[in-house]
């Protein structure tokens, strides 16, 4: 040690030996890891100097126990594994949840449940002290106990909440599907399409009632009909279904607005099938302006909305309420329309 270098420690460092190291008590050791202010620049650069050295890593189940925390939040998605993880959408939430964490000791786990209702598993693992918080994904109207979930554990919702009324001190951060919608459809009518029909994704989830509401808006607006109405799931294979009843019922469609691309792409396999072209015979305008949007003989109009945008605002929001600040209960996100060729 006489040239002023360390021997590599054996095993994992402790705190003690830092505190040897660094000439401080093992108190003022704790108190630089826990960010106390009772210590004074000097000694911090020099606590911090010998963490450096001896690649001291803090001990996250012994800090656990002292501050009551588990420094793990649950990501929880009423879907099936197959829907959640074939929607880019998903992914691109969970990139922006991830990359806000990232700087963050906390680590996610995810929990993928029945889209009804959470089995009984969920339940003991949210509420048994596993996690200091969770983040809903996805939510439909049948997850009573994950609408209720904010009663007892620090909760943000991807999402609108559900019913027209939030529980109190529920947190949510949404994009305006409404506004979007609304955008999509007038562009078609600005296009010079009269008879628009929608395809909506399941009638129980908040974002798809409300772009079946921005869809009938910009009808109503113009004075068009809006009975052209085909249920999907937010599948392709639903759009698929969807797009093929449409036409069938309603052969004068000249325009379809579609709650997804994921749903879009679906529709543009069922109107080649029934020999429609596109944008010539039926335009077309998706939402979300994922991959699937571009990945087809036809370039997607859609509606943009910032999917990793929320990821990271939904994991910042229950960063700030873990850390016991006050964050703005609403955060209601933009979309913009991105034109390609099915319009």
């Amino acid at each position: 040690m006489s040239d002023g270098t360390l021997a590599a420690p054996v095993g994992r460092p402790t705190l003690e030996e830092v505190a040897r190291v660094a000439g401080v008590s093992r108190a003022t050791v704790s108190r630089v890891i826990n960010g106390s202010p009772r210590v004074s620049p000097d000694v911090l650069a020099v606590v911090e100097k010998a963490i450096a050295e001896l690649n001291y890593v803090p001990n996250r189940a012994a800090r656990s126990l002292v501050a009551r925390a588990t420094m793990s939040m649950a990501l929880v998605v009423p879907e099936d594994a197959h829907r959640f993880f074939g929607d880019p959408y998903f992914a691109d939430v969970v990139q922006g949840i991830s990359d806000r964490l990232d700087d963050s000791d906390y680590v996610l786990n995810l929990q993928l449940t029945h889209p009804s209702s959470p089995s009984e598993k969920t339940r003991r693992y949210l509420l048994g002290g596993n996690v200091d918080g969770a983040l809903v994904v996805s939510h439909h109207s049948g997850d009573h106990f994950l609408a209720s979930l904010g009663r007892s554990l620090p909760v943000v919702f991807g999402g609108r909440p559900l019913g027209d009324v939030a529980n109190p001190g529920d947190y949510y951060i949404d994009v305006d599907n409404r506004a979007g919608a609304r955008h999509g459809v007038e562009h078609l009518i600005a296009r010079g399409r009269r008879n628009i029909a929608t395809i909506t994704g399941p009638e129980d989830m908040p974002a798809s009632v409300d772009r079946e509401l921005g869809w009938h808006d910009a009808l109503t607006a113009a004075g068009l009909s809006d009975h052209r109405v085909g249920r999907g799931d937010f599948t392709e294979a639903g759009g698929i279904r969807a797009a093929l009843a449409l036409v069938d019922e309603h052969p004068d469609i000249d325009a379809i607005f579609v709650a997804s691309d994921l749903m879009a792409s679906g529709a543009l396999v069922a109107l080649e099938e029934r020999g429609l072209s596109v944008p010539r015979d039926v335009a077309i305008v998706g939402f979300d302006d994922s991959p699937y949007a571009t990945r087809g003989k036809v370039g997607l109009t859609t509606v943009a909305q910032p999917a990793q945008e929320m990821g990271v605002v939904m994991a910042d929001t229950l960063l700030r309420l873990l850390g016991g600040e006050t964050p703005p209960r609403v955060t209601t996100l933009t979309t913009k329309l991105v034109e390609r060729d099915s319009t």
